[in-house]
């Protein structure tokens, strides 16, 4: 990660934020960009307090005037992300038959269109000056198999369309030098994970979760924000379109018990 700059969105809290972290450390310069300015700041702040480089921007992804003028304002600094994270999500639960179509299109604004607009400029910025760069989408297991829980209408949608936003993106891209792949996440330890869950519910479904998943634990951030960095770096430099599972086993498991 040295002498690179990444970008990431979502990065005021959750695997987001663990990324612009770890990218940190490994000597890259990050630009963090969040709809809460403060966690942003936040965030930028931590990596200044530790010796390294980080822009802060507030940035609703969601929005495409905000997405370019976030854009708009690292080209006027000279800046140019040689990596992406698109990480910022929501998750707003609810059964399709009960499901407001307001809910349903803030997810899928945020979660898809936030990715493809982030993509999309960052792209527009490495043609532009001819570079070859990695981008990382967030996909999910829901994008894959149906969540036990249920009500995860739109949040499953919404990620399956990024696992078809990261391939198309992968062939389009490739020959200019740009690699695109995703992650996939199991259950992790971020507020995203408990956006649905009542406070007081929280340690019975962790324990239960953990009940669930074949290695046995939710994952901390910083896992799947190894495995983004890896499909960033140089040694991933022949794999694009792919999507890295690091789950803990959700997708191996089978949902029958013999």
């Amino acid at each position: 990660m040295a002498d690179r700059t990444i970008l990431v969105t979502g990065a005021g809290s959750g695997i987001g934020r663990a990324t612009a972290l770890l990218a940190a450390d490994r000597g890259a310069s990050a630009v963090v960009l969040d709809v809460d300015e403060g966690a942003a700041r936040d965030c930028a702040d931590e990596i200044i307090r530790a010796g390294g480089e980080a822009i802060a921007l507030r940035c609703d992804v969601s929005d495409e005037r905000a997405v370019a003028a976030a854009f708009g304002e690292l080209k006027a600094r000279r800046v140019l992300p040689a990596g992406l994270v698109a990480a910022a999500g929501v998750d707003l639960g609810g059964l399709a038959h009960e499901l407001p179509a307001e809910r349903w299109q803030r997810v899928l604004s945020v979660n898809l269109t936030g990715a493809f607009l982030a993509c999309r400029e960052w792209l527009a910025a490495m043609l532009a000056s001819e570079t070859a760069g990695s981008a990382v989408l967030v996909s999910s297991p829901a994008a894959f198999a149906g969540l036990a829980a249920g009500g995860a209408t739109a949040y499953a949608a919404s990620k399956g369309g990024v696992s078809a936003l990261t391939t198309s993106l992968a062939v389009d891209y490739a020959r200019h030098g740009i690699r695109v792949n995703a992650i996939v996440p199991g259950p992790t330890e971020t507020p995203l994970m408990w956006a649905n869950v009542a406070e007081a519910d929280r340690p019975g479904v962790r324990a239960r979760l953990a009940g669930e998943v074949p290695l046995g634990r939710l994952a901390d951030p910083g896992e799947p924000a190894r495995a983004a960095l890896w499909l960033l770096s140089d040694e991933a430099s022949y794999v694009t379109g792919c999507h890295l599972v690091c789950d803990g086993g959700v997708l191996a498991k089978a949902s029958v018990s013999v």
